[in-house]
């Protein structure tokens, strides 16, 4: 197959997440297999223009801000220039309507659509525009078929009005030979919970800290590690400071893969807040370490997690239900451990073969469909 493939960033871009862990492990085993995938995606101050990256030709135009807008212009460019059997846009931010470019089969992958969550992320006017931006996806994407990573997105897609027979759910994988649990990395002696991701308001990581500061008061001596950059760190640090939680929480900014690794083994489980996700990728990583998850019962999550066998799901926002989970753990590590074996059985029956396999399957049954 021949493949132009869309999306906002690659996972060299300093702004990039699961969306782009999604899309490299699974096209760029496509693209190992022997297909031709050209990805059109954003850059930032001094990126290369054109790269190779997983066997995937890049080429990189505008930048965070400019991306929707010259995305549309260079997509013409390719599809002029070049001769494709499908193409693909990942709906991972706003929608790019690329469908309304070309007459080609055409896929649509859906992490998950933002819905009014993004009034808890951006402020009114930005949150407005993505919010109606979604409004006319079933609409507009009629045609095409939708590649949905969990069975919350299909339920929302439909919900919005696309048929349900448009949809296929290809959940995705893990690397379980790299994210393994290791004897010779214990969990850390004080209980110690884990946030691993962006820092965005609605990522729900404030809920944490409430539940850290409550947990406390038990009294338990407990401990959050906090992974990962982004735009919401210094209210954050800010709200730690006035919970009385400094010597309590430590951020650790961007950590690389080994340490990343290393903490997800040592974590008495990872902690996700969040309102609604398309998955959960840090939940089934620290799954295949053999580590539980504690997680909002939020679209997405409450897939990625399975209650009371690899973690335990609580109401989105409620802090106290939270801690009240951080305590029973911290107090049972023989259910700790118990939770981890079945984290871990969970995480080995998820692959990106698999996910590659579905997806290359899915696009040649559009292909053949014709649109």
């Amino acid at each position: 197959m021949r493949i132009l493939l869309v999306n906002w960033n690659d996972r060299e871009n300093p702004q990039a997440g699961g969306a782009e862990i999604h899309l490299h492990e699974i096209f760029g085993r496509l693209a190992r297999a022997g297909h031709a995938v050209d990805l059109v995606t954003s850059g930032w101050p001094e990126c290369a223009p054109e790269t190779k990256l997983d066997g995937i030709r890049v080429t990189r135009v505008g930048g965070r801000h400019t991306f929707a807008l010259r995305a549309r212009a260079t997509v013409r460019a390719k599809l002029r220039a070049g001769t494709y059997d499908v193409v693909v846009e990942d709906i991972n931010k706003l929608p790019l309507f690329l469908c309304t470019l070309t007459d080609l089969p055409f896929c649509a992958i859906v992490p998950h659509l933002f819905g009014t969550t993004a009034f808890a992320e951006a402020n009114w006017p930005m949150a407005a525009v993505v919010w109606l931006a979604e409004r006319p996806v079933p609409r507009i994407y009629r045609r095409v078929g939708f590649h949905a990573i969990s069975d919350s997105t299909r339920d929302d897609l439909v919900a919005r009005g696309v048929a349900r027979e448009q949809i296929e759910v290809i959940y995705p994988g893990v690397d379980a030979g790299w994210y393994c649990p290791d004897a010779a990395t214990p969990r850390s002696a004080v209980p110690t919970f884990l946030y691993v991701g962006r820092l965005k308001r609605y990522k729900g990581v404030e809920v944490a800290l409430r539940a850290l500061a409550q947990a406390r008061r038990a009294p338990a001596d407990l401990r959050l590690d906090i992974a990962g950059e982004g735009d919401d760190r210094l209210r954050l640090e800010q709200l730690a400071g006035e919970f009385g939680l400094r010597d309590a929480v430590r951020f650790h900014g961007f950590v690389a893969e080994e340490e990343k690794r290393r903490l997800l083994r040592s974590a008495w489980a990872v902690i996700f807040p969040s309102p609604k996700e398309g998955w959960g990728i840090s939940n089934v990583e620290a799954a295949a370490c053999g580590t539980p998850a504690l997680a909002s019962d939020s679209p997405g999550l409450r897939e990625s997690v399975r209650h009371g066998e690899t973690g335990f799901l609580v109401p989105h926002g409620d802090a106290r239900a939270l801690a009240e989970r951080m305590v029973a753990l911290a107090a049972d590590t023989a259910l700790v451990t118990q939770l981890g074996r079945a984290a871990r059985a969970f995480a080995e029956g998820l692959s990106w073969d698999r996910a590659a396999v579905a997806t290359a399957e899915h696009l040649q049954r559009i292909i053949a469909q014709g649109g």
